[in-house]
């Protein structure tokens, strides 16, 4: 599968999405963000000394912090599964969320998110074919080079690679302030004009392994696939880019993985990621 065991689903509409990924039960995450503007929902809670270790859905979305409502719609539908952490008080499904700007922001009729969010997760409940590149889900409306007075379009990306016999699989809505840049790095010579969108940007992803890591490993992973954001795109994690991964391990393999060499393949799997974004 495309992104290993974990389940994915889409709901696009008019420039602006959801993508959704439903990682297998017992899924471990945590995460970083390393952008000055991010919209994020329950991202604390990936924090590695927090309680909670386990990871019920990835929500990816447009809309900035009103996509975020998206949430909303996959948390409601997981607990109709009767998915979610167990609590005394039912199930209680552990939904973290990560939005980026882009037009549906300033819709006067602005967007069902939180209907989205749950036809996202329906997709991804029933199997529907999952594109993992283009403009579809969250990343619908991505754009990049607005440091250079442009909206050059962007939109979803994905790599995979191996470390030993651990699976890594990225996945990245890119709606970048700078630009993606090859393995050659920028172009020299490029002078950035003032920044005439300094609040609409934010690159936001996901990276996946089979791998059986505790959530500090998970943080390191993450930490590693900030990265490849860094390789990617120039400039990265600005003040007006709310730049955010989660890192999942779903523990499916037994072998033991170095810690370094998932990272180190993380970082590369990133930067692909990116760059498979734009057309």
């Amino acid at each position: 599968m495309t992104l290993l065991s974990a389940r994915a689903g889409h709901w696009t509409s008019d420039g602006t999405g959801v993508t959704v990924i439903l990682p297998p039960p017992g899924t471990v995450g945590s995460g970083e963000i390393r952008g000055g503007a991010p919209a994020t929902r329950e991202f604390a809670l990936l924090e590695p000394t927090r309680l909670v270790d386990r990871v019920d859905a990835v929500v990816l979305s447009g809309g900035s912090a009103f996509g975020l409502a998206a949430g909303d719609g996959v948390m409601s539908l997981l607990r109709a599964q009767g998915l979610g952490l167990p609590t005394p008080a039912g199930p209680v499904p552990i939904v973290v969320g990560l939005s980026l700007f882009d037009a549906s922001v300033a819709a006067l009729n602005r967007p069902d998110f939180a209907g989205g969010g749950r036809r996202a997760a329906q997709a991804a409940l029933d199997g529907v074919p999952f594109e993992t590149t283009g403009r579809v889900g969250a990343g619908t409306g991505a754009t990049t080079g607005k440091w250079r007075e442009r909206l050059d379009p962007s939109g979803l990306g994905y790599a995979s690679g191996r470390a030993g016999a651990a699976s890594v699989v990225a996945l990245a809505a890119v709606n970048a302030w700078g630009d993606v840049i090859g393995p050659d790095g920028p172009p020299t010579g490029v002078t950035p004009a003032a920044a005439p969108f300094p609040t609409v940007n934010t690159t936001i992803a996901v990276v996946l392994t089979d791998a059986k890591l505790d959530k500090t490993a998970c943080h390191w992973l993450a930490r590693s696939a900030h990265t490849g954001f860094a390789r990617a795109l120039h400039p990265a994690h600005t003040r007006y880019d709310g730049d955010a991964v989660v890192a999942l391990a779903t523990g499916e393999l037994d072998e033991t993985v170095d810690l370094e060499h998932l990272r180190a393949v993380t970082s590369e799997v990133m930067a692909a990621a990116i760059r498979s974004s734009v057309p």
